[in-house]
Formats: structure tokens, C-alpha cells, sequence
């Protein structure tokens, strides 16, 4: 198999393969093949953690094939760790962003969207086609839509579950709509011409899932004629690793009041949300000691550039972000462009904390108790008065009834990995 892979790629180096584990424990388990558009680990953001506690619990049921990309340098190093937990063969290709690139403009002349050829990797395909030659392969689960074109032309008796997650091709619309010229005209096409693929592409899958109810009800209002196909299951929180109670150091310089945000800073619906609230918000509230702190990985010029604005605190990437979380006056999440469930708002939740956030970034989040809509706003207007009212101590006034209290018990119960993980896992054992 090593032999084969490697023939089929320019330099062997790469793509990581591994061959099949023998089986130690004696216990029979199916072949799953298990496709992701991105490495599932290490669990540190968005859908990777969704991605790898699917992989985990696939992993105790079946002998789990992975095929996935590697678009992060800072990832080589975990691609051996990552093959490790498969008990089948792993192929994990690295995606040159230049190529990917070239490749996608393959979509302008086809009538495609560039996401499917940016992705389209002839190894990748092959070792598909191959692989359900070597192994009784009878489920399949595709991470994104992205990669569900690897797996159209398998035997229709395989059974095809796809994770998309979120409707892409609607957050293209929503990049569209904050462009002008060209750069609004190729993000309409693309939000055009990708939720016709993911039309085509959900159609060939027995169950479409995605994050949350609306995000399952927005696309089933785009593609009325897959409704019995479609279907949700809700990410989950840590609770025991992003808990209140966890000891941890205080960050933060003495004296100060920090406002966190954190996120990848290379992303652009982050980098947008930041510097709105860092220009539009933060910028005029005249506490001398507010920070806004800013907690991510690969931080962008424009976001590196906001640390020379008085208060603005650029950390990038951290080891572990809950003492940031923890010891913070609030977690701000400003976002004006989102989909599904974001990952930072649960995880601020989980921490007892108070989240100053829009309504977009509260979006597919399952919120019962409307006193947790207290810190959510849209306009600078309305965010200015609640950010000061939260740098004031107004979430502290009744410990009981606080935000963080009220949110860490929401997450408490709604958001549990192994409960959540049932709807997907029961449609894959049928």
C-alpha cells in the first residue's frame, strides 16, 4: 500500500500512510471509511472538535479508515499521533495552498464552485477507489461537503452519511454581501454554484447532517426536495476540561479589565468581527483600565496591526485558552458574519462566563432562558452600553442568576458529546 502512494504523488513526502493495525483485542469491528477536508486533531478549534470527537466515537465501534488534508504547517506534527487512533489505513495528504488554488480556478472554466477543485486531489481519489478494493468497506462518513465528491461513484449498496455541517454555500453569500466588484461577484457565483453541489452531493448521501435545528431548516428550505434526508446533531463541550472549578493562573497584568476574544485570526469572519468591535465598539469606552485581548492563532496583519490601539491587547496563539477565558470580565463575540454553532461562545459558557455577543454569533445555540439574551446587540450603540455595563460588574450583581452561571448550566444541558453523538452514530449502524 506504502508502494502504491507513493508512485501516485510527485514527492513522496507529501502524504503520511499508514498501514493497516493488526487487530490486538479480538474483537471484530466493520470497516468505516472516514473522510475530513481538514486533519481531525489536534481538538484545539471549530471543526476539528466536532470533527475529531466524531472520529473517537467512530473509532470504538469500527476499524476506521481516515483519508484528510493537511492545510496547516503547524499540523505535520500530529499527523503520526492522529494515525495512531485508526485501527485502519490513514492517508493524510498535505494541500499546497498555491496548488489548491490553481486547481480551484478550474471551477471558472467547468461552471463548478472553486471548493470542490480545490479539494480535488487525484490521490486522495485514488486511494478511495482503492481502498473499498481492499477492504469490506459497507459505511462511509463524509466530514464537509468538500470531500463528498471523493465517495459519488462508490457501490450505491455502501452506506453514505455526510457531515456538512454548515450550509457553505450561504456563508459565501454572506461574504458576498460585504464586497464590492469583482470580489462580489465571485462570492455570489460561489454561493451559487456550491449549494448546487451541495444539493447533488446530499442527494447521493442516505442522511445529510448539519450543527444545530436552523442550520438543518435553512438548508432544508434551499433544497426543499432532500427534506427526508436531512438531518442535525449538536456539537458538545468538555465540561469537565472547560469547567469554572479548573485551577488556573490568572493571565492577565494586575489592574486591568479584560474583554477576551478568541478564535483562529486567520479566519475571516474573526478577523472582521475583532476589528469592527475593536474600531467601532471598544474604541470609545473610556475605562482606562478595559483591555481587549485578543486569543488566537496566526493573526493576521490587520489583526496584529490592532495592537497599536490603546487598550488592544494581541496575545496569538496560547497553550491553553481557558485561564484566558476564566479570569476574563467577559468573552466578546461581535461576529456580523456566521453559521452554525460557534465553538468560542459554548466554551465561554462552559467557564461561567458572560458572553457580550451579536445575535449572529448566538445563532443555533438552544437559549431557553431569554436572560441570557442580555449581553447580545448589534449596533456599536448597544454593544458600547452593554460592554461598559459588564466592565462595571453589572453581571456580578446576582451570583446566582448571572449569565455564566445561567450559561454554564445550559451547556450542562444541551451540550454533551457522548448524548449529542447518538443521532449521527444510530443512522451510521443502520
Amino acid at each position: 500500500m506504502v508502494d502504491f502512494i507513493t508512485r501516485s504523488v510527485n514527492n513522496p513526502t507529501d502524504c503520511f500512510v499508514k498501514h493497516q493495525h493488526p487487530n490486538r483485542t479480538g474483537i471484530e469491528m466493520d470497516d468505516l471509511l472516514f473522510l475530513a477536508h481538514r486533519i481531525p486533531y489536534p481538538p484545539r478549534k471549530g471543526d476539528k472538535i466536532r470533527s475529531y470527537h466524531l472520529l473517537m466515537a467512530l473509532t470504538s465501534r469500527y476499524r476506521v479508515h481516515l483519508g484528510a488534508f493537511v492545510d496547516d504547517p503547524e499540523d505535520h506534527t500530529h499527523m503520526t499521533t492522529l494515525a495512531g487512533l485508526c485501527t485502519g489505513e490513514t492517508l493524510l495528504l498535505k494541500l499546497n495552498p498555491w496548488q489548491a488554488r490553481l486547481r480551484a480556478l478550474r471551477g471558472l472554466l467547468t461552471g463548478s464552485p472553486l471548493t470542490l477543485p480545490y479539494y480535488d486531489h487525484p490521490t486522495m481519489r485514488t486511494w478511495v477507489k482503492e481502498l473499498v478494493n481492499r477492504h469490506p468497506i459497507r459505511r462511509v462518513v463524509v466530514y464537509s461537503a468538500a470531500v463528498a465528491q471523493f465517495v459519488t461513484d462508490l457501490d450505491p449498496a455502501i452506506l453514505r452519511v455526510s457531515d456538512f455541517v454548515d450550509v457553505d454555500s450561504d456563508k459565501w453569500a454572506l461574504y458576498a454581501a460585504g464586497r464590492q466588484g469583482f470580489w462580489r461577484w465571485l462570492y455570489q457565483r460561489e454561493a451559487r454554484t456550491l449549494l448546487a453541489a451541495e444539493r447533488r452531493l446530499a442527494a447521493a448521501s442516505a442522511t445529510v447532517f448539519f450543527v444545530s435545528p436552523p442550520e438543518a431548516a435553512l438548508f432544508q428550505r434551499l433544497a426543499p426536495e432532500l427534506a427526508g434526508r436531512i438531518d442535525y446533531w449538536e456539537n458538545g463541550v468538555d465540561l469537565h476540561y472547560f469547567s469554572p472549578d479548573h485551577p488556573c493562573p490568572n493571565p492577565y497584568p494586575a489592574g486591568i479589565k479584560p474583554l477576551v476574544f478568541t478564535g483562529a485570526m486567520d479566519y475571516w469572519p474573526n478577523v472582521d468581527a475583532v476589528t469592527w468591535f475593536a474600531k467601532e465598539v471598544f474604541a470609545r469606552i473610556a475605562d482606562p483600565e478595559a483591555r481587549l485581548v485578543i486569543v488566537g492563532g496566526r493573526p493576521v496583519e490587520a489583526v496584529v496591526n490592532l495592537g497599536q490601539q490603546p487598550g488592544v491587547m494581541v496575545i496569538g496563539n496560547v497553550p491553553d485558552v481557558r485561564p484566558w477565558i476564566r479570569w476574563s470580565v467577559a468573552a466578546v463575540a461581535p461576529l456580523r458574519i456566521a453559521r452554525g454553532v460557534q465553538n468560542k461562545v459554548l466554551e465561554a459558557m462552559a467557564m461561567a462566563r458572560p458572553v457580550l455577543a451579536t445575535s449572529f454569533a448566538m445563532e443555533g445555540i438552544r437559549i431557553e432562558d431569554q436572560r441570557l439574551q442580555r449581553w447580545v446587540a448589534d449596533t456599536p450603540e448597544t454593544l458600547l452600553a452593554k460592554a461598559v455595563a459588564l466592565l462595571n460588574g453589572a453581571d456580578a450583581t446576582d451570583p446566582d442568576n448571572s449569565c455564566g452561571v445561567l450559561g454554564r448550566q445550559l451547556v450542562e444541558k444541551h451540550y454533551h458529546w457522548e448524548r449529542n453523538l447518538q443521532r449521527i452514530l444510530s443512522r451510521i449502524a443502520e
